[in-house]
C-alpha cells in the first residue's frame, strides 16, 4: 500500500506561484512513474505533468514553460512548481503514484482568482 499526501494548494492571484508536495508512505526510489493530475470542475482529470524514477518528464501542452515538476527519493517527496498560473489553472490537483497498480492521493484544491 502506498499512501500519497499532497499539500500546498490554495489562493493564487493570476501571474503567481505556487508549489504542491506528494509525501509518500514508502521510499519513492521503487516507484518508476509518479505524476500529477488536476481536475476542473466540470471537466474530466487529466495528466499535468509525468516523472519516471529515470527523470524522464512530460508535461501538458498547457503547462509547458510554466510548471515544474520534480522528486526528492530522499525526502520520498515529489513537487510541482507552479508559475505563472492563470485562472484555468483553478482545479483540484491530485498526486499519482503508479507501483503494480495505481495510488491516488487526496486532492489539493488551487484557486487562481485576482
Amino acid at each position: 500500500q502506498v499512501q500519497l499526501v499532497e499539500s500546498g494548494g490554495g489562493l493564487a492571484q493570476p501571474g503567481g506561484s505556487l508549489r504542491l508536495s506528494c509525501a509518500a508512505s514508502i521510499s519513492i526510489f521503487s516507484i518508476s512513474n509518479m505524476a500529477w493530475y488536476r481536475q476542473a470542475p466540470g471537466k474530466q482529470r487529466e495528466l499535468v505533468a509525468h516523472i519516471t524514477s529515470r527523470g524522464s518528464i512530460n508535461y501538458a501542452d498547457s503547462v509547458k514553460g510554466r510548471f515544474t515538476i520534480s522528486r526528492d527519493n530522499a525526502k520520498n517527496t515529489v513537487y510541482l512548481q507552479m508559475n505563472s498560473l492563470k485562472p484555468e489553472d483553478t482545479a483540484v490537483y491530485y498526486c499519482y503514484a503508479n507501483l503494480y497498480r495505481a495510488y491516488w492521493g487526496q486532492g489539493t484544491r488551487v484557486t487562481v482568482s485576482s
